[in-house]
């Protein structure tokens, strides 16, 4: 589906900016609403993207920049998977097409895209925090601007948010956070906060009181329905008198809501109120996760983060590659080894259909552990099963690993516990940016003692690695990239590999080319185009990171002078700064080595075939690199 031109939206087409927006009748808004609506759905049908969180926000975007003065007032999104209809009121509606394309409009806010962008984010946990050194801030520059975070409800259940919760309830400065509660993250929630907040919506108290008042307001003669009517326009604010919100007034702040999210003119008046309050506020909206979309109403866990789509029939556009994906192999091999080995426990950080985890859930729910947006505890947790003779499997991507690094090194590594780490999205990730690339784990993993590091070829290594790390007994992380497999034939056995011995893939005697991961395969296909015009390059499957194959390496640089490490990683520390040291600390001098990675940066968004072929890291990237250096 075509996305539709601006032109065509009779009230979108008037708003250029927030401003705009307070000329507006509450009925044109709930026009807009609808508009922004259909645009965010036609155009991430053709994009991708975070779909079911930014329809569930539409209403509260368009009242939070009705009454607030942004970008004077600050307006900080947490992980900014919500900030679509953000986008499209403060000024970037007619590149909205561009979402998450090269060059276009990132799928988060973004500082240097625009002024209404306040705070770049992209991880869970983060809006309170910021917010609360936002209102310092004002404070010390003796400025009076509003200050407002918009955190949902599975992003409130991660430590930092609790600190800043904790923190900035006690500073008593003049800051609003607006809790998004829609009953559900990537997965559905967990923990005692989650269980707090849903009882504040379905709890009998709350219920039965409601349910008596309405009976008392039909049984008045001749007012009775005329009162039910205006009771209806209250009715969230009845919760307030029965649960005040306990939690976050004893941590210092005032306490509002719960309120109907998509009452644009219930938002605007509270809000309003709200904006002259004092003092830290914590405004509590009640949300629909897809609201608008029938396909991400039903199932907003499918479309969180959804490829392009079919509007019509919601279903995604089928690819050109059969092959699973690394994280199904990850999941149908971790619950085949379960079955056989009932140490194995399976962890994750509220990413279970993210990493694969459905099945294993299902069949060993006593052994699978969702421990909501928490990083950190996923990873002392595990710690303590291994202590305790268990084999923890952590699945968490890369980027959210990091989040974890001091449990790592502490809790896992110092104790050399056998904890395994699920290292899933490792590498390029593509559209979503900057925030969730996957390009540090190998830097920042591998000076630590005593850890494992392997990467897999294809998805078939992928299953023998995985048999290989559940038994033997340390630490060790397994980094595998996002998306489909390369499509070779499973095994129908799963072996364990000699640890730290990597595989000699081709024979050459020009250069030798030392790829790890994803890599090794564009490696394999460029070695044969060199073939062709007479240089022959030897291919390595470094296999593991750590500890490398010194034999392998030391004895491919004593024949081949010249060496070319090929990851997808920052090249920083990574694995051909390994292959470096292990030449230097053994006095080779006579072989040379090249390393293709990522530079000291950032990357961007963009398609993970656009990245590679930038970056050099495809298949015609390492031949021209070879080429020039094999010559």
């Amino acid at each position: 589906m075509k996305t539709p031109e601006i032109i065509s939206y009779s009230v979108l087409a008037r708003v250029n900016d927030p401003a705009d927006l307070r000329g507006l009748s509450v009925m044109e808004l709930q026009k807009l609403a609808e508009e922004i609506r259909d645009l965010i759905i036609s155009t991430v049908a053709t994009t991708g993207g975070h779909l079911a969180s930014s329809l569930g926000v539409v209403e509260l975007t368009i009242a939070l920049h009705y009454v607030f003065n942004t970008p004077q007032d600050r307006l900080i999104w947490d992980v900014g998977h919500q900030s679509y209809a953000h986008k499209i009121v403060t000024g970037r509606k007619e590149k909205f097409a561009t979402l998450r394309q090269r060059g276009g409009l990132s799928g988060f806010p973004k500082r240097s895209e625009s002024p209404y962008d306040t705070f770049n984010v992209g991880h869970s946990g983060t809006s309170i925090a910021a917010a609360a050194a936002f209102a310092e801030a004002q404070c010390l520059k003796g400025e009076h601007n509003k200050i407002i975070a918009v955190i949902g409800d599975g992003s409130l259940t991660t430590g930092m948010a609790f600190e800043g919760l904790n923190w900035s309830g006690d500073r008593k400065k003049n800051l609003i956070i607006v809790l998004n509660d829609n009953e559900m993250s990537i997965s559905p929630n967990v923990g005692a906060l989650s269980s707090y907040l849903n009882r504040i919506m379905t709890g009998d108290r709350v219920t039965r009181f409601k349910s008596e008042l309405k009976s008392f307001f039909k049984s008045i003669p001749g007012i009775g329905e005329q009162i039910l009517k205006f009771s209806q326009q209250i009715e969230e604010s009845v919760k307030t008198f029965v649960v005040p919100g306990a939690l976050f007034e004893e941590l210092g702040f005032t306490y509002v809501g719960p309120l109907e999210g998509h009452r644009l003119d219930y938002l605007l008046k509270n809000f309003e109120n709200v904006k002259n309050l004092e003092g830290p506020v914590l405004v509590h909206v009640i949300t629909q996760k897809g609201r608008g979309y029938k396909f991400a109403e039903e199932n907003s866990l499918t479309y969180h983060g959804i490829a392009p789509f079919d509007v019509e029939t919601g279903q995604t556009l089928p690819s050109s590659n059969p092959a699973l994906s690394y994280t199904a192999i990850f999941g149908r091999t971790i619950t085949q080894l379960a079955a056989d080995d009932s140490r194995i426990v399976a962890i994750t950080a509220a990413m279970c259909e993210g990493t694969g985890l459905e099945k294993f859930r299902a069949m060993f729910p006593q052994r699978f552990y969702d421990v909501g947006i928490a990083e950190q505890l996923a990873v002392t947790f595990a710690a303590g099963l291994a202590a305790q003779g268990l084999l923890p499997v952590v699945a968490i991507y890369s980027t959210f690993l990091q989040r974890a690094y001091d449990q790592i090194l502490h809790d896992v590594c110092l104790q050399n516990l056998p904890v395994v780490f699920a290292v899933d999205r490792a590498g390029i990730v593509g559209e979503d940016g900057a925030t969730h690339q996957g390009l540090f784990d190998l830097s920042y993993l591998r000076n630590l003692p005593h850890l494992v590091m392997m990467a897999p070829k294809d998805e078939n290594e992928l299953r023998h690695m995985l048999k290989t790390a559940v038994g033997c007994g340390s630490p060790v992380s397994i980094r595998y990239p996002r998306g489909k497999g390369v499509g070779v034939p499973l095994d129908g056995g799963i072996t364990t590999l000699p640890l730290g011995k990597g595989e000699v893939l081709r024979e050459g005697s020009d250069l030798a080319i030392i790829a790890v991961g994803c890599t090794v395969h564009p490696a394999l296909q460029a070695a044969q185009k060199l073939a062709d015009e007479g240089i022959g390059a030897k291919v390595i499957n470094a296999r593991f990171i750590k500890p490398l194959d010194a034999e392998l390496i030391l004895n491919t640089a004593a024949s081949i002078k010249k060496i070319l490490t090929v990851e997808e990683n920052v090249l920083d520390g990574g694995f051909g700064s390994a292959v470096l040291e292990l030449l230097a600390e053994n006095g080779v001098t006579g072989a040379t080595v090249k390393r293709l990675g990522i530079r000291n940066q950032f990357v961007e968004h963009a398609k993970p075939s656009e990245l590679r072929s930038s970056l050099g890291l495809d298949e015609e990237g390492i031949l021209q690199a070879a080429r020039e250096y094999g010559r």
